[in-house]
């Protein structure tokens, strides 16, 4: 990759996008915000994340293509608006690179991966303390609340540990996994859903400490779910379609035959 090259591709990014937002330029593109395009930056992260699991690397070019066209987007609009622009968001990320690694950028000592680790969260606990200290601050103020549920959660508990408030090992979170499930399957003999409704958010919580202590994504995890639901049930309504059947003709117990002989195609 030549540098020039790659400047001049970024600046023919930008100038293309300059000239959508323009008087001249696209009516749909002159008419978004910041905010209206919050959907499509998630939609296009995700897309990215789905190209990047499934190992499509033409597809995870083409995906990363549209999540830099969001920060080019945005950067744009902001820039327009006197916030700030594409420089600023490019110079912001690489001297948070360079500052964060000073056991590469100074003379810090850091060999392995544990310790490189440990110490960007050092370096960015100490940036973090600074702006909590300029104002009556709280940790869960640094909780995005555009963030998925899931990430919400996981986030929130992680801080909380930070600062003691935790768990002592996994078989206390297992436990408490277990008092939610009951507390909710207690409000449901009751008849109350609105109860176990609320029940079920506390188990999901709970849930989701326990991916913690696993050292588990929970976001990432239900994904790999989703993905392994959704191509065992392609698996079967191909297996149906190829013995001229109709899924929606067959009973639960025949549908659940094609479901383990979907379940036994895959790779352990």
């Amino acid at each position: 990759m030549k540098k020039e090259e790659l400047a001049k591709e970024i600046q023919r990014l930008v100038d293309i996008m300059e000239k959508l937002r323009g008087p001249e330029g696209c009516p749909w593109d002159r008419q978004q915000t910041i905010a209206s395009l919050q959907e499509y930056l998630l939609e296009e992260a995700y897309e990215a994340v789905g190209a990047a699991r499934n190992e499509d690397m033409s597809l995870l070019q083409e995906e990363l293509g549209d999540v830099l066209l969001q920060i080019v987007f945005q950067s744009q609009i902001a820039r327009e608006q006197g916030y700030f622009n594409l420089v600023d968001v490019v110079k912001g990320i690489a001297d948070k690179l360079v500052r964060r690694h000073p056991h590469v950028f100074s003379d810090w000592k850091a060999d392995t991966a544990e310790e490189v680790s440990k110490l960007w969260q050092e370096i960015k606990d100490r940036e973090k303390k600074k702006e909590e200290d300029k104002s009556d601050s709280s940790l869960m103020d640094k909780i995005h609340i555009n963030q998925p549920a899931l990430m919400q959660a996981y986030e929130v508990q992680k801080l909380a540990a930070k600062v003691g408030f935790d768990w002592d090992d996994i078989n206390d979170v297992i436990q408490k996994v277990k008092e939610e499930l009951s507390e909710m399957e207690e409000a449901l003999q009751r008849g109350n859903k609105e109860q176990a409704a609320l029940e079920f958010g506390d188990l999901l919580f709970a849930m989701v400490n326990l991916a913690r202590f696993l050292e588990t994504n929970p976001e990432v995890a239900l994904l790999n779910s989703i993905t392994k639901f959704k191509n065992r049930f392609q698996y079967m309504e191909k297996a149906i379609r190829s013995e001229n059947k109709e899924m929606d003709k067959l009973s639960l117990e025949e549908l659940d035959f094609y479901w383990e002989e979907a379940k036994k195609t895959e790779v352990k």
